[in-house]
């Protein structure tokens, strides 16, 4: 068959955030399909030769903040706010037929583009290329407007019912979880297909190797203490609180390691974070500093390790969310066979906990029955490795590669009919 060529657009696609690390995942898949992918954002970490950059792309970009600022928290529309959208429309519009014509794309798949309305412009862009030319798109969704309370009050509501998301019959709309699902049906009367967040169980995480054997000396730990880690970043939305307070009446020498800082969110609820430690007497330090996308070194000479080098050395995983899109942390910590302390957020509870996972639980708040079986799981590695060993099984039953090779070799053919797709 002549191959057929896949565009990925959107605002960044580089670093760890959730959109990021599914958006490598869809494409390793499909490369593996024999479909070669391409890249449009504000930000790229991808292959030079397949990554089409435009900054105006990125919510960071000043002129798209901007637009951003007038937009959220107002209610009456300045003129010359509509004229500085449909500016940046414009050109957008064209750098996207760049993209289409530089690569001779088949197919696009905007990431978070046509979902949540960080960059107005590149939304109404999108929205009318894909009705002019009737190239075929699948919209992936990772968390929708009315999942965000600062979207809800705006003077931007024309564009958003038009383009977040828009309903046009050559998109094939597809969210990560149930609630997405029937809310996107409940207020647009679209359909929508669910493609839940995937981790690779087939090949399983890379075994350790001699860069990371110091990573708790590196970090603080030592070798009576408890590495308990928090693989997340600081936002209110995480819950950290209570990591801090299982830490601190489970009893005993540990320390809670939180891996990533608060981002492009704001430093008042790390500013809390850390107060609410002191006044649990517990020890919680950040690790952003040697934390990040990829290896290497600091300025005074330390290892900088990513996420994945200090999974291997945790006795315990909180992950006390109070809202996640899905819970791309619960499937690494699966990934890496590591027990787990989870709130029952809703996702959680509608679509993972269903599929018979074990988990230390927690329902909002740390109970004696959480401390309990938290001190039972550190205390019986027996114990801990039957749960890992079944909740990695479960893992490769419903969130591996081989899953979403199916889902997407099913939407594929949906838009192209049977195209003989083999895998390499």
């Amino acid at each position: 068959m002549a191959s057929k060529k896949i565009g990925f657009i959107s605002f960044r696609l580089a670093g760890t955030d959730g959109v990021s690390l599914e958006t490598a995942k869809w494409a390793a898949v499909l490369e593996n399909m024999g479909f070669p992918c391409y890249y449009m954002a504000g930000e790229l970490d991808t292959p030079p030769e397949k990554s089409f950059l435009e900054e105006k792309l990125h919510f960071h970009h000043p002129e798209i903040r901007d637009i951003y600022l007038e937009s959220f928290g107002n209610t009456e529309r300045p003129a010359t706010l509509t004229s500085k959208i449909h500016e940046m429309r414009h050109y957008l519009k064209s750098r996207i037929y760049e993209f289409i014509k530089a690569f001779d794309l088949d197919l696009l798949i905007p990431q978070n583009a046509l979902t949540i309305p960080l960059n107005i412009p590149l939304g109404l862009a999108l929205t009318e290329v894909i009705a002019e030319t009737g190239i075929p798109v699948i919209a992936h969704h990772h968390d929708f407007f009315w999942e965000r309370k600062r979207f809800l009050r705006n003077c931007v509501w024309d564009y958003i019912n038009m383009c977040f998301p828009p309903h046009i019959d050559n998109i094939e709309h597809v969210v990560i979880n149930t609630s997405g699902q029937n809310q996107l049906a409940l207020r647009t009367g679209i359909s929508s297909t669910l493609i839940p967040n995937v981790m690779n169980f087939e090949l399983g995480p890379p075994p350790p190797d001699d860069y990371i054997k110091n990573v708790r000396e590196d970090i603080g730990i030592k070798d009576d203490e408890l590495l308990i880690l928090q693989p997340t970043r600081v936002v209110q939305r995480k819950g950290i609180e209570h990591a801090i307070e299982l830490v601190a009446r489970l009893e005993r020498k540990a320390t809670l390691v939180i891996s990533h800082a608060s981002g492009d969110e704001g430093y008042e609820y790390q500013m809390r974070v850390r107060e609410y430690a002191e006044m649990m007497n517990i020890r919680a330090i950040f690790v952003d500093e040697i934390i990040k996308e990829q290896r290497g070194l600091t300025e005074d000479g330390r290892h900088i390790y990513v996420l994945e080098d200090i999974y291997p050395h945790a006795d315990l995983v909180t992950y006390p969310s109070l809202i996640e899109g899905f819970g791309n942390a619960f499937l690494e910590t699966i990934w890496f066979r590591k027990p787990i302390v989870v709130n029952n957020y809703s996702i959680y509870s509608t679509d993972i906990k269903p599929k018979g996972f074990q988990v230390i639980e927690m329902d909002n708040f740390i109970s004696k029955e959480t401390i309990a079986t938290a001190d039972r799981v550190l205390n019986d590695k027996k114990l801990a490795r039957d749960m890992a060993d079944t909740n990695y099984a479960l893992g490769l039953r419903y969130y591996s590669y081989s899953v979403l090779r199916n889902q997407l070799k099913a939407v594929l053919t949906r838009h192209w009919g049977n195209l003989n797709m083999e895998t390499v």
